[in-house]
């Protein structure tokens, strides 16, 4: 499955993938499409347009789960200049923040709290 995601400026979105999510990437296609790897997940960044503008809330959410502490995740990712949408939030079964790429895709950290 790869998920797209439609971005303002691809460049500023490969380095956030890459150096604050930690996502590998893959191969660019001039400045049509890149596409990235996160733990079996494939990426596609793709130019916004005006059919499809960047950073349209509430479409789709991509979480990513994290093996460390949540909030030292979250530290590390604050540090590089990711601004949170508010704390850590228990949720039961998984402590989860969220915070949105430099378009204003929304994303989420997610710490399950037990194994399965």
């Amino acid at each position: 499955m790869i998920v797209t995601i439609f971005v303002s400026d691809r460049d500023r979105a490969t380095r956030f993938d890459t150096e604050v999510l930690g996502c590998k990437l893959d191969f660019r296609f001039g400045n049509e499409w890149a596409q990235l790897q996160s733990d079996g997940t494939t990426i596609g960044l793709h130019p916004a347009s005006k059919e499809s503008p960047a950073g349209i809330k509430g479409s789709i959410q991509l979480g990513i789960l994290v093996s460390q502490p949540i909030q030292q995740v979250a530290d590390e990712m604050k540090a590089k200049g990711v601004q949170f949408l508010g704390p850590v939030v228990d949720d039961t079964q998984v402590l989860a923040a969220n915070f949105e790429d430099p378009d204003g895709n929304p994303f989420y950290l997610a710490e399950m709290k037990q194994r399965w």
